[in-house]
């Protein structure tokens, strides 16, 4: 059966088979960096603002690492790595094991940025399974950056004051 393809096509691989999961991770990725940019918008401190910048930047030099080869470095990694220690440090105590995810608004785009992150660990992983090779630093970078955003929301309710509000699961 062929498909239609639009001459307006907004992206070229929109129209790719739904087994190649190459187009599905770049158009996570750039909403994962879109939401980067949103979630920057709403966070007043200033090294957190340029931190972010950063990301954003990262997270679009992931985007065709399943096209292309991987371009992003073991220093970027471990730069990622340190933000996110630096943030669980300076949030210490804040949570204990699940909170929930509520607070103020940067907060909470950030714990949707920390969900887009798995999202993308499990699109990749399914890329994997497909037989296809990729980069251990992919799988490193997309965990750390789930990571980095659930310590960044603790550390923006704790800038606004907000508490946290531990969940305790029924079934665990």
């Amino acid at each position: 059966m062929e498909i239609y393809k639009s001459p307006y096509e907004a992206y070229p691989f929109l129209s790719d088979g739904i087994e190649d999961l190459r187009c599905d991770f770049e158009l996570m990725t750039d909403g994962l960096a879109s939401l980067t940019g949103l979630l920057r918008s709403k966070v007043e401190d200033l090294e957190l603002r340029s931190e972010l910048l950063w990301v954003c930047e990262l997270i679009y030099h992931l985007n065709p690492a399943l096209r292309t080869p991987l371009k992003v470095t073991e220093a970027e990694k471990d730069r990622l790595l340190s933000a996110s220690e630096r943030l669980r440090a300076r949030c210490e105590g804040r949570c204990q094991r699940f909170v929930l995810t509520q607070g103020c608004e940067a907060a909470c785009v950030a714990h949707v940025l920390r969900v887009g992150a798995k999202d993308l660990v499990r699109l990749i992983y399914r890329h994997v399974r497909q037989g296809h090779q990729v980069s251990p630093l992919l799988i490193d970078i997309a965990n750390i950056l789930s990571g980095y955003f659930f310590h960044l929301a603790l550390c923006l309710n704790a800038l606004s004051g907000v508490p946290e509000y531990p969940f305790v699961s029924r079934n665990y």
